[in-house]
């Protein structure tokens, strides 16, 4: 197996997409971001003095996703049909999952993927004032569809 993002000379550059066919993708990426209890408490009962968290992270991961080419070198500018974030708020952590969509020559892996990393970094933002011990982590790929590679799930997340 050889990475794509290599020329001739060994050099880096972006991948030429010109006559690869559109096709319909997605991809789903998840994350958390692991705080203390008292720090959920305060997310829940709108106790943080910068406001609606999850609001604004909801906002902040949809624009990641939509700057993605702006921060990583080889990925090109895409136009997403669909950002979505949902975050399921548990005792001591935050699970953020991204979903983006296009119709188009090349994935969303990494939109999703900056999706939640932004939401995540927006999180810590809001409440590092009160808990600056929060962990940002295990963001990685759950899903994707559409392209030459077909239909990908990661296996932990079948086998549970």
């Amino acid at each position: 197996m050889s990475f794509t993002h290599f020329n001739e000379n060994g050099r880096a550059y972006m991948v030429e997409v010109t006559d690869k066919a559109d096709t319909y993708r997605v991809a789903v990426a998840r994350g958390e971001i692991v705080m203390k209890p008292s720090t959920i408490d305060a997310i829940r009962n709108s106790g943080i003095k910068k406001g609606d968290v999850l609001s604004v992270a909801q906002v902040a991961g949809i624009m990641g996703a939509k700057k993605t080419s702006d921060v990583i070198p080889m990925c090109h500018p895409l136009m997403l049909t669909g950002v979505n974030l949902n975050f399921e708020v548990l005792t001591d952590r935050i699970i953020i999952e991204g979903t983006v969509k296009t119709h188009g020559k090349t994935g969303v892996e990494m939109e999703a993927i900056t999706a939640v990393s932004v939401a995540g970094l927006t999180i810590y933002d809001m409440c590092k004032a009160i808990d600056k011990d929060m962990v940002i982590g295990s963001i990685r790929l759950i899903e994707k569809t559409g392209g030459k590679s077909g239909h990908y799930i990661r296996q932990e997340e079948v086998n549970g």
